[in-house]
């Protein structure tokens, strides 16, 4: 049997499965033979000896294996990333024979790698260990526990363990933290965030002198939220030698120096191309005080800057998203609708902010990135304010409409498919009512 035979073989109904399992496990290795430049039929002695595991999860049902090939061969190929969570979240793997293309999928792309570890079952990690291009995999979560599990295991263990139990997850983190590897206690750290409280704080303070340089800024990045924190204590006097206060103006001097106390606190010395040093160094100093250090945040925006102005608020902007303070950040989105800002506000005043934007802007690459900082699902309210811009671009710029058609039909909530199929029969919205039919669909298989 030739390699087109095979492959096309591995791909008939799934009538014929006992005969199918070995056919599409057989496919998938002569893939990955292929790519190592070897021919059919070739094998070395290890993998003459190994043979997958046996799958210890369940398989997704016939349908929703038919939508992922659909997916894959380019019907709404951005929905990938959907179906592959919904798939974990429901404990199934993928059939054989998508292994490879999803796996060349995961190389390119790195957003979808973190549900392919459980998707892709035993038999995608025993692919990966046969192509070194496909190794990522190796590296994901798969269930495993603390003790014996990959990097990704033990961060998604510790996760689990954070959302359950903080205390007793940064207990264990501490455990054996000096045996850690630099790059694996980066991860840890951030992991951290979840229920961050001053509990945490002697062990993320001690995290500051860490060797590696993404542990700091880690730490230094979560004791930021923390204003009773030493380090944001630190910050604070900083920043008072910045920022004077009169009636109705705020003198500002920046730093003429950042010195090792600054760079362990997080501030980082270097600025990126096209930003001045005293200007990087102001920034980050404004943006790691403690919010409350400087009152209401509808005030001061009215207030005169003579100088370093764009950088105060720039620095403004940046603590309400590091500090993820609501007040901040709403006052900080009406002077510049930055996107990362929504971070800090819960789904429902995201969707509500996001939804006087649309009434109020036209269409253009802000307001893509706002709705694209707004979390899934999205409900009728910013549904309707949507659907409602389509209708009017649809009428003076069609041609512009293309990415707003698409974020809509992957963001808004699948079950107001009806409301949109019946809001107005102009293509760009059935286009839209198709998407989240496909969605709904695709979920239902999943559950």
């Amino acid at each position: 049997m030739t390699w087109e035979d095979l492959a096309s073989t591995a791909l008939v109904g799934t009538d014929r499965r006992p005969y199918e399992g070995e056919l599409l496990e057989s496919a998938a290795v002569e893939v990955v033979r292929r790519r190592a430049g070897r021919q059919l039929g070739e094998t070395t002695e290890q993998e003459q000896q190994e043979q997958a595991d046996d799958e210890e999860l369940p398989a997704v049902t016939a349908r929703a294996a038919e939508r992922l090939a659909r997916i894959l061969g380019g019907e709404y190929d951005r929905l990938l990333p959907e179906w592959l969570a919904a798939a974990s979240t429901a404990g199934r793997t993928v059939p054989p024979y998508v292994l490879p293309e999803l796996l060349d999928r995961g190389r390119r792309d790195q957003s979808i790698r973190s549900h392919l570890g459980l998707v892709a079952g035993q038999r995608g990690r025993w692919l990966a260990a046969l192509n070194p291009a496909w190794a990522f995999l190796l590296e994901e979560p798969t269930g495993e526990t603390w003790e014996l599990g990959s990097p990704a295991d033990r961060r998604a263990y510790l996760s689990h363990l954070r959302r359950q139990e903080p205390k007793r997850a940064r207990e264990l983190l501490e455990t054996g933290w000096e045996r850690e590897e630099p790059d694996d206690r980066a991860a840890f750290v951030e992991v951290l965030a979840d229920g961050l409280s001053m509990d945490d704080e002697p062990f993320l303070e001690q995290a500051l002198d860490d060797r590696r340089r993404e542990v700091r800024q880690q730490a230094a990045n979560l004791l930021t939220r923390l204003p009773e924190s030493r380090l944001a204590q630190r910050m604070a006097v900083r920043a008072r030698s910045c920022l004077t206060f009169t009636r109705s103006t705020i003198t500002v001097e920046a730093p003429e120096v950042c010195d090792a106390a600054m760079e362990r606190d997080g501030i980082r010395a270097k600025p990126p191309r096209g930003i001045g040093e005293r200007a990087w160094w102001l920034q980050q100093v404004v943006a790691r005080a403690p919010l409350g250090l400087w009152g209401r945040p509808a005030r001061l925006l009215k207030m005169k800057i003579p100088d370093w102005d764009a950088e105060v608020k720039a620095a403004w902007v940046r603590a309400a998203v590091l500090q993820r303070d609501p007040e901040w950040a709403r006052a900080m989105f009406a002077w510049d609708p930055i996107a990362d800002l929504l971070e800090a506000l819960g789904p429902d005043e995201q969707q509500r902010l996001a939804a006087d934007f649309v009434k109020e802007h036209d269409l253009d690459s802000q307001l893509i990135m706002v709705l694209g900082g707004v979390s899934s699902h999205w409900r009728e309210g910013l549904a309707t304010a949507v659907l409602r811009k389509i209708i009017k671009v649809a009428t003076t710029q069609p041609w512009n409409l293309g990415e707003l058609i698409k974020l809509a039909g992957e963001r808004i909530d699948p079950s107001l498919a009806e409301l949109a199929e019946n809001y107005s029969p102009v293509p760009p919205i059935q286009q839209v009512a198709a998407l989240l039919r496909f969605r709904a669909d695709m979920l239902k298989e999943l559950s």
